[in-house]
């Protein structure tokens, strides 16, 4: 149980069930979320993590993290339950403990799974010639269909 601030309209025993904050309202990239997320950075020296919380139903666009050398993103589940998934795979379904590792340049997606609040550590991988590139909303009808 954690001592942090709980935002408005984060349930207070799942905000204290995270080791981490759940932060501030994720607004300066609202646009590219379906639903309400919350970022709280933990780190911005050596690699950058931020705890990323989803509410139930939110998740992000298809983006793509590119470099010319090294990049991409590490997502470590610290709450609920949720999914990533990179195009051409099968969504990974993520519980507090699992890793995803996302290489430069791949199109991919994660958040929270339908019904479900998820929080995740998102570790911006070092690089080189580093970008991001935000694309078009993940299709609601086959996220409905996970489970």
């Amino acid at each position: 149980m954690n001592n942090y601030p709980i935002p408005v309209g984060v349930p207070t025993a799942y905000a204290q069930s995270l080791m981490f904050p759940v932060g501030e309202p994720n607004d300066a990239y609202a646009q590219y979320f379906t639903g309400r997320s919350w970022l709280a950075p933990v780190s911005g020296e050596q690699v950058s993590m931020a705890n990323v919380t989803f509410e139930p139903g939110c998740i992000n666009h298809w983006h793509i993290h590119h470099a010319t050398k090294g990049g991409g993103q590490m997502l470590i589940c610290v709450g609920g339950r949720g999914y990533a998934q990179i195009e051409g795979q099968e969504p990974i379904a993520m519980t507090p403990g699992t890793v995803v590792h996302i290489p430069a340049n791949t199109k991919h997606w994660h958040g929270a799974a339908p019904g479900s609040w998820f929080s995740h550590i998102a570790i911006d991988v070092p690089g080189e010639g580093k970008s991001n590139d935000w694309l078009e909303p993940v299709d609601e009808a086959f996220y409905r269909s996970l489970k």
